[in-house]
């Protein structure tokens, strides 16, 4: 084993690519705006539930131009099987109306100017720059990275922002837009919260968590209340 963390990061990498030469973003979208919409419904709900809403949403109001007029309680009423669907239809309305007006309706290639957008942070930009743009700014760190990225040692911080940091100085940026991508199949497949498959894990050797991973990367469970 490689006792560079760029090395062994390196060899994580390559066993994560073979065992997963299909992954992608699991949002359906046909366009920049879609994906950018998709995202934003992502937060805390699942890709599976989001694709389930975004094909009568994306066929009523396809476009940031369409979007941006459409009445609130539709769209509520269009996204009502996903959490927090008031806040989520009050921030693509309001994301469509300023990409509209400062935008001519097109999605911006800049982290800067994504972020400005209601409801878009770091990770949603960085999955829009990436996927649909090619040049992510960054590391898209969700549960998943954030688990398995402390479950495999390329990291010890517990803090979002510092998960990405060290990600980034692990990887070279031509790589940046792939790893997540390859992590999260990883996590929903092999190395799930509980129960983690490590006799089946592609990269087992290289893991400093194998066969005892279950407690490593998972939020603390709340005593309940008496």
């Amino acid at each position: 084993m490689s006792k560079s963390p760029r090395g062994r990061g390196a060899l994580i990498l390559e066993g994560l690519k073979k065992a997963y030469p299909d992954a992608h973003c699991e949002l359906c979208f046909d366009s920049p705006f879609q994906l950018l919409v998709a995202t934003v419904l992502s937060a805390q709900s699942t890709d599976v539930a989001v694709n389930q809403v975004t094909p009568i949403l994306f066929k009523r109001w396809p476009s940031a131009e369409k979007l941006a007029k459409a009445e609130p309680s539709e769209v509520e009423s269009a996204l009502s099987r996903i959490g927090m669907y008031r806040q989520k239809a009050r921030n693509i309305i309001g994301l469509s109306r300023l990409l509209v007006k400062e935008h001519a309706g097109q999605v911006p290639d800049s982290l800067d100017s994504l972020v400005s957008l209601p409801g878009v942070g770091r990770k949603t930009a960085n999955v829009v720059l990436g996927v649909a743009f090619g040049k992510p700014e960054g590391v898209v760190v969700d549960t998943h990275v954030q688990r398995l990225s402390q479950r495999l040692g390329l990291t010890a911080e517990s803090k979002v922002e510092r998960i990405e940091e060290d990600l980034m100085k692990l990887f070279e940026p031509e790589v940046w837009e792939l790893l997540p991508h390859l992590l999260i199949f990883h996590g929903r497949r092999c190395c799930t919260a509980r129960r983690p498959n490590c006799v089946a894990c592609s990269v087992q050797r290289l893991c400093p968590s194998a066969f005892d991973a279950e407690d490593v990367g998972r939020k603390a469970v709340r005593p309940k209340r008496s």
